[in-house]
């Protein structure tokens, strides 16, 4: 329950019990007077912080800016492995896992809040903007072979299988997990690879696939 986690202040309270409730029901079927029962807290309360649903999501959706900032700046200068570029791509789908309702119907919440539609279009060019430098190391590296449309055209695919694997998860009736998601990326990565990094990559991605 909510109620039984006491964050210090009661903003943030209210934040990280609308995220669970939101996460495990889906927005649309979630009130701020639900949100206010669960904290066992006034409606007046709640409205005092936050007045309405709309600002709460955008106070969610700018957490979510900045705990995945991080990520969307990875090192240039940094001496970086096979299994250091696909740990940062577990580590950016943690992040949409943690935030999933916001992938859930992204165009339909995103047609509601044209202001989170904004924040979320400059986010997604952040995130293509990283998966792109994480690619040019690898070509710099000799690690990666194919040409730069074939890149830029890979960038979009993993950008799309980011935002929409857990979706298509659950809309197929399967448990929407971030290994599964994390596989994917990591298997339209592949074939790009020299031989020798592909055999690699394959051979992780399947480890991955089979943790539990």
């Amino acid at each position: 329950m909510c109620a039984e986690q006491r964050p210090p202040k009661t903003r943030e309270r209210i934040l990280s019990c609308a995220l669970e409730l939101f996460n495990r029901l889906g927005e649309p079927q979630v009130t701020t007077l639900e949100i206010a029962n669960e904290l066992e807290i006034s409606p007046g309360n709640l409205y005092y912080h936050f007045r309405g649903k709309e600002p709460l999501i955008l106070a969610l959706f700018e957490r979510f800016q900045a705990d995945s900032q991080h990520l969307l700046d990875p090192p240039v200068d940094v001496e970086l492995n096979t299994h250091d570029y696909w740990l940062f791509l577990h580590l950016i789908v943690e992040q949409t896992v943690h935030y999933r309702f916001l992938f859930q119907d992204l165009s339909i919440l995103a047609e509601r809040l044209p202001k989170l539609a904004h924040g979320m279009r400059v986010w997604i060019n952040k995130l293509k903007q990283a998966l792109a430098l994480l690619l040019a190391k690898l070509k710099a590296e000799g690690v990666l072979e194919s040409d730069i449309e074939a890149l830029g055209s890979l960038v979009d695919q993993l950008t799309m299988t980011l935002l929409y694997s857990l979706e298509y998860q659950r809309m197929v009736g399967q448990p929407a997990e971030s290994r599964v998601a994390v596989y994917q990326m990591m298997m339209l990565a592949a074939p790009h690879l020299t031989e020798q990094a592909q055999a690699v990559t394959i051979n992780l991605a399947r480890r991955y696939l089979a943790e539990e």
